[in-house]
C-alpha cells in the first residue's frame, strides 16, 4: 500500500484486503492523476481520514493503474466516491463535494 497526497491508496492486487476485508467501513475515492475535482476532494478526505480514522477507513484507487477493480463496480467517471460495509458496497457518489456535505452523506454509515 503506498501513499498518495497523504491517503493510503488501494491496488487491483490489494483491493480485498485493503477494502473487501477491513473490519471497519471504507470509503473509496476513484481517482485519476489528470482528474482535477480529485485533487479538490483529495484534502477533504485527508481531513475525513483524520477525524473519523477509527469509525472510517478512506482509500484511494488510481482508475487507470487499476482497471479491473474499476470496471468490477462500474465506475465511469472521477471522482467516484464508494463506502463499502461488510465487504458490499453500500452506496456510491459522483462528483467533488464540499466537506460538511460529504460527512452528511456518510452519516448514517459511520
Amino acid at each position: 500500500m503506498s501513499k498518495v497526497s497523504g491517503l493510503a491508496e488501494a491496488t487491483d492486487a490489494d483491493f480485498a484486503a485493503e477494502v473487501i476485508d477491513a473490519g471497519l467501513p471504507v470509503l473509496v475515492q476513484f481517482t485519476a492523476d489528470w482528474c482535477g475535482p480529485c485533487r479538490q476532494l483529495a484534502p477533504v478526505l485527508k481531513d475525513i481520514a483524520a477525524e473519523e480514522g477509527g469509525r472510517l477507513k478512506v482509500v484511494q484507487l488510481d482508475v487507470d493503474r487499476n482497471p479491473e477493480t474499476t470496471v468490477a463496480y462500474g465506475v465511469l467517471s472521477t471522482p467516484t466516491l464508494m463506502v463499502f460495509s461488510g465487504g458490499e458496497p453500500v452506496r456510491s457518489m459522483v462528483g467533488a463535494r464540499p466537506k460538511r456535505r460529504l460527512l452528511e452523506e456518510l452519516a448514517d454509515v459511520l
